[in-house]
């Protein structure tokens, strides 16, 4: 139990920090409803359980992954970008109103995607590595723990996250509302061209 609660403390950790997963989530709440931002949430928490899993199961597929940071990056990087241009294209587009609330079909979508784009950061991974080497030795059912715990810390963020952010949505004026597109496109959009050219060099 120990373990799973410092897991817990961990998963808060990873997932806390602003970046451009905590820039899709407030978006996607605030436009497309609670459940979109959510499942935007979940998708990040399952990716960042999946590190933990391939470091509790050994340091070799780690190292494996770290060898392919570079490509990764670039191609998370490509991924932010893409969602920037689309937000901005939103913005300047005619019809500028509030989304309805997802369909079954695009909080699918909306899981999937933040789970691809958060693993396209594998130098997460070294983080899990370095707390499960700090298990005692032969330990296997606590790193499993640890990563049980991580993905409910991470999950518990994401639940803070859009719970702050719907409860702020609702004091926003249209006008702000209406910015929002802007805002996170031009967020996004420098994000990605930096994760591209931190990949490339």
């Amino acid at each position: 139990m120990e373990t799973f609660i410092a897991g817990i403390f961990v998963g808060l950790a990873v997932a806390a920090p602003v970046g451009p997963i905590a820039i899709l989530c407030i978006h996607r709440t605030l436009k497309r409803g609670v459940l979109a931002g959510l499942f935007t949430g979940l998708g990040a928490a399952t990716a960042d359980a999946t590190y933990g899993l391939v470091a509790a199961l050994g340091l070799v597929a780690t190292g494996v992954l770290v060898s392919y940071a570079s490509p990764l990056r670039i191609a998370g990087g490509i991924l932010i970008l893409l969602l920037g241009l689309m937000s901005l294209r939103n913005f300047f587009a005619t019809h500028r109103d509030v989304q309805p609330e997802d369909s079954g079909k695009g909080l699918v979508g909306a899981f999937a995607g933040t789970y691809a784009l958060t693993l396209s950061n594998p130098m997460t991974i070294l983080a899990f590595a370095g707390l499960i080497a700090g298990l005692s030795a032969g330990d296997s059912g606590g790193a499993f723990y640890l990563v049980a715990g991580v993905f409910a810390g991470s999950a518990l963020w994401w639940l803070i996250l859009v719970t702050l952010t719907r409860s702020i949505g609702k004091r926003l004026s249209a006008d702000a509302t209406k910015h929002l597109d802007l805002v996170s496109g031009i967020v996004l959009v420098g994000w990605g061209l930096w994760a591209l050219f931190a990949g490339g060099a």
